[in-house]
């Protein structure tokens, strides 16, 4: 597995602080696995250490791109 990611940053007052966050995750699997891999990937955030700590300051969005070995 491999990640890209990217964020946003806005400026408040004068600080610049980071508003959102995107990441992709792509991720060689075997067919049978893929709905595994969707499942585990609509839950994981919960269960991220920095994610958590952010929730709520801010905005965390994910994708899965699969690709079959």
């Amino acid at each position: 597995m491999t990640a890209d990611t990217s964020g946003e940053i806005e400026k408040d007052g004068n600080v610049l602080v980071i508003k959102r966050i995107h990441v992709t995750y792509h991720l060689k699997v075997k067919p049978e696995l893929r709905e595994t891999a969707e499942k585990v990937h609509g839950f994981h955030a919960d269960f991220c250490p920095v994610a958590r700590s952010i929730k709520g300051c801010i905005d965390i969005t994910t994708e899965l791109q699969m690709e079959d070995v």
